[in-house]
This record gives C-alpha cells, sequence and structure tokens, in this order.
C-alpha cells in the first residue's frame, strides 16, 4: 500500500480520521437503535447479471496491491484495465509486472490525491480494488459503488460506524458489491474447518478464539512509503483492536454470524501500552519523529463478543509484543475443539478416542474434510503464492462468482460486523471496558439469511 500524497496529506487525513473514529465511540455507538432506515433493498445474497470478462480496476498497487496485478492476470475471465497509486516508483513496478507477463498495458493514473476518480469514470472498469491507507477504504468504496463498479475493499471496510453504516447504505441504494477481501476466509485450514463444523464435527458450537498475533514493530522503520509509514501513527490515536478480522472472519463463518447468528454486545480491555515506544527509544535517535509519538494503543488488546445466540468469541490484537504469530482459529463444540497455530484437535467422539490430549496428525483430516474449493484449486493457489495461496484463491473466486451470477462468499454486512470490532473495541476500552453494543447491520435479514454452503 503506498502514498496518496503522504507528506502533504496524511497529517490531516490521519488525524482527520482518528477524531472521527473517537467521535464514533460514544458509549451508545453500537446500539441497534441507532441503526437507520433503509433506502434500498438489501444485497444479502445479491446476484449480479453474468460477466463474460470481469474488468478490473486497481486503486493502490503498492506493498498489498502489487499481488491483486499478479493474481488477475492468471485468472481467466479477468482483465486488469487501469491502475491508480500517488507513488511513482509503484507505478514503474506496476508496469513491468504487466510488461513481464506479455499483456497490454492499463491505464495509469497518479496525479494528486483523488487520481482515483479518472479511474472510477472509466467505461471499461467493472470492480475496483482497493488496497490503500485506512482512511481511504470508505471513500473509494462509496465513490465506486455511486460510479457503478462493485467495490472489493482491503480490511478493514471502514474505521467508524458511522462509515461502516453509510457503506452499507450505499451497497443498498445502488445494488452493488461491496466486499471486505478477507483473505484469509480462503486459507487451506480456515476452509477445511468451515467444512468440518458444516458436517457437525464438533457437535453444536460454543465458543470461538481469533486473533492477530504478530510482531510488527520493524513496520516503524517505513517513514516516507510502505505500511508503516502510515499504520504506525494509528498507535498514537485509538486504544482498542486496530485490526479484527483475519481471524474474526473465519470463526464468523463457522458460527453462521449474518446468517442464523449475529454479534449482540462486547466487552474489551487493554494492557499497558510499553512496547512501542520502547522500540523507538531503542531504534531511533531521540529527536526522531518515532519517539515524538505518544502510543497509547495497548500493546495486546483482548475483546470478548456475545452473539444473539448466546455463544462467545475472543479476539486479540497484538503487533508489538515478541512472540510467534498465531490468530488462533479456534472453535469449541459439544463434541470437541480444533485449533490453530499449531492445528490440532480433541473429539468426544469420532476422534483419536481420548478428548484429553491433542491429535496434531492433520493427514487423516485433512483426507477427510479438505474443502472441496481447495480440492479443485489449491495446487493453483499455492503455485501463485499469496499467504499459502489464498490470496489467490480469494481473487479466482470472486471473479468466479461475478462470471457465473452467483452471490460473493463475503458481502457488506460481514464487513462491516467484523469490522466495527475497530471502533467497538476503542469505545469499551475508553469506558472501562462496558459493554458496547453491536448494530445490526442487516436490520433483520440475518433471521432468515441461509448459512455459507461448501462450495467447489
Amino acid at each position: 500500500m503506498s502514498g496518496f500524497d503522504r507528506r502533504s496529506f496524511l497529517k490531516a487525513s490521519v488525524a482527520t480520521a482518528a477524531a472521527s473514529a473517537l467521535a464514533g465511540c460514544a458509549a451508545n455507538a453500537g446500539s441497534s437503535a441507532l441503526a437507520p432506515k433503509a433506502s434500498g433493498r438489501s444485497v444479502m445474497g445479491l446476484v449480479v447479471p453474468k460477466m463474460a470478462e470481469v474488468r478490473v480496476g486497481l486503486i493502490g498497487v503498492g506493498e498489498r496491491g502489487v499481488g491483486f496485478i499478479h493474481h488477475f492476470n492468471n485468472i481467466e475471465g479477468a482483465r486488469v484495465t487501469a491502475i491508480c497509486d500517488t507513488d511513482p516508483l509503484v507505478i514503474e513496478r506496476a508496469k513491468k509486472v504487466m510488461s513481464d507477463a506479455g499483456l497490454a498495458q492499463p491505464g495509469y493514473y497518479s496525479q494528486g490525491k483523488h487520481a482515483y476518480r479518472e479511474l472510477l469514470a472509466r467505461q471499461d472498469v467493472d470492480i475496483v480494488v482497493i488496497a490503500t491507507p485506512w482512511e481511504w477504504h470508505h471513500p473509494m468504496a462509496k465513490e465506486a459503488m455511486l460510479a457503478g463498479k462493485h467495490a472489493f475493499v482491503e480490511v478493514p471496510m471502514g474505521i467508524t460506524m458511522e462509515q461502516l453504516w453509510d457503506l452499507v447504505d450505499t451497497a443498498e441504494q445502488t445494488q452493488r458489491n461491496c466486499m471486505m477481501m478477507e483473505n484469509v476466509c480462503y486459507g487451506r485450514d480456515e476452509l477445511m474447518v468451515l467444512n468440518m463444523v458444516r458436517q457437525g464435527l464438533f457437535g453444536e458450537l460454543l465458543h470461538g478464539e481469533a486473533a492477530y498475533i504478530h510482531e510488527l514493530r520493524w513496520q516503524m522503520k517505513e517513514i516516507d512509503r510502505k505500511t508503516g509509514s502510515w499504520r504506525t501513527k494509528y498507535h498514537a490515536l485509538i486504544d482498542g483492536n486496530l485490526y479484527p478480522t483475519h481471524g474474526l472472519g473465519p470463526v464468523s463463518q463457522y458460527m453462521n454470524i449474518n446468517r442464523g447468528d449475529r454479534f449482540d454486545y462486547l466487552i474489551s480491555m487493554s494492557s499497558p501500552s510499553l512496547g512501542r515506544a520502547a522500540y523507538a527509544k531503542r531504534e531511533f535517535p531521540a529527536d526522531h519523529a518515532r519517539n515524538k509519538l505518544n502510543y497509547i494503543c495497548g500493546d495486546i488488546n483482548t475483546s470478548l463478543i456475545k452473539t444473539v445466540k448466546g455463544r462467545t468469541i475472543m479476539v486479540q490484537h497484538d503487533t508489538t509484543t515478541p512472540r510467534p504469530y498465531s490468530r488462533h482459529n479456534l472453535i469449541q463444540g459439544t463434541n470437541g475443539v480444533f485449533a490453530g497455530f499449531p492445528n490440532r484437535i480433541a473429539l468426544e467422539q469420532g476422534g483419536s478416542g481420548s478428548f484429553h490430549h491433542w491429535d496434531q496428525d492433520m493427514t487423516q483430516w485433512y483426507a477427510k474434510y479438505d474443502h472441496p474449493l481447495w480440492l479443485q484449486m489449491g495446487e493453483a493457489a499455492e503455485k501463485n503464492g499469496g499467504h499459502g495461496g489464498m490470496d489467490f484463491l480469494m481473487c479466482w473466486r470472486m471473479i468466479y462468482c461475478l462470471r457465473n451470477g452467483e452471490p460473493l462468499d463475503q458481502d457488506v454486512y460481514d464487513g462491516a460486523a467484523w469490522s466495527a470490532v475497530q471502533p467497538l473495541s476503542a469505545a469499551s476500552v475508553a469506558d472501562r471496558g462496558n459493554s458496547k453494543d453491536f448494530p445490526d447491520f442487516t436490520r433483520g435479514v440475518w433471521q432468515s439469511a441461509k448459512p455459507l454452503g461448501i462450495v467447489g
């Protein structure tokens, strides 16, 4: 993810976004009573006319977005027609990627922070893939839908409750897809667990655990470009779970969130904020800008979500402490449990014979429960890469659904609910861990919506 006029724009835009985020974290930020009246039709299960070819516009082709160029270039029925980024270095890299692939060069847009509007005005763009700094996700996705395009936006979908509602409303008004691209839902293990859950292996579901535990202090050394150049500032602006969706997306799909159950309320607490300041003191000169920031985001945030059906989900965030990577990926039911990092299973019925001991040999489980989608496309996904193949498989599935007139696996309601953990956790932390209600972004449709099926 690259610049968008970082030097002149980020100082103002991040501060504005943070102020808006905190304003959106009032005590009743999630109250269902605040749900605006619908001005369009529900997009639950939205099916759009089949596309013989899906013409792709990419906004942001830096650290994250460059991978999308490769992926769409290697998916039948997809064609990159336009690319926008304000960083000239990554524009030149994008041109080389297209040239090396032997493909026609798309249109390029790079002049000014609103250059993306020229891309949106093109008639040969059907979908817009947005991989920019967080504060741009909402305005770009909204404008894309208003321009008649389908919006596919990196995580999180928005950073305030107002932004999330605005994207829900815009999707319903325009009848356009707005999918937050949670790639972890397309990982081999997550797909397998979804298949296991759908086959009732764990019994009735009770509890899940989700996390983003990923030591990223080194990104603080990215000053003028790359992810750390803009994400570091959020640790000085918001105390809560800054990045909740990677672990939460798959667990939500296991539990049929927004499709038979929904998030009800959340409580959240943060540890002291010590690691970032200590790292800055150790790695930068005393007068460096990184040492002038007041890091307020707790090194470890722990939130607990209660669903309407009474299930619980623990969600953690930690990108600061020295520890191994983990998303937890735990699902507990009445017949047993699966947990990730490392993968392990314990069942009362149908397992190794004792639920007091973990079965860590996944061989038999993959053989029996690998998701049909992975069996169909896993080899291609691993070949094309992107976090073990999940990125490619996500892009492939997006194009497949659009070309075949099928609903997407994730919709605007998913993106809103999963992203809402950021502002709601900040509100709860600021209120001594008191509970904050989730709004019903589906406006009641969750009660009759069909669960995500096993496809492939």
